[in-house]
């Protein structure tokens, strides 16, 4: 598994890519409701404030098999934000 350092670095990136393609998709789409993006992109830093709490936790009793579970989770998260943003 990867260090600490570069889980979050990686969970940062995968959330600033999903939050920029949804910018991106309201900027060329302005004309529609804007509900839709800024609701994707409040759950989005909402799941990467959780996940990042996660990580940081330290008072688990297994933390290598914590962060496994952790990264795990990063990964269905992400991709339920993705499917979202897809079916925008």
């Amino acid at each position: 598994m990867a260090s600490i350092k570069q889980l979050k670095r990686d969970l940062n990136n995968a959330i600033g890519e999903v939050i920029e393609g949804t910018m991106i998709h309201q900027m060329v789409n302005s004309k529609e409701d804007s509900s839709k993006t800024d609701e994707l992109i409040d759950d989005s830093i909402a799941a990467f404030d959780e996940l990042v709490a996660k990580i940081n936790d330290k008072k688990v009793e297994d933390r290598k098999k914590h962060l496994k579970e952790v990264n795990k989770e990063i990964d269905e998260k992400l991709g339920k934000l993705v499917e979202r943003l897809n079916n925008l």
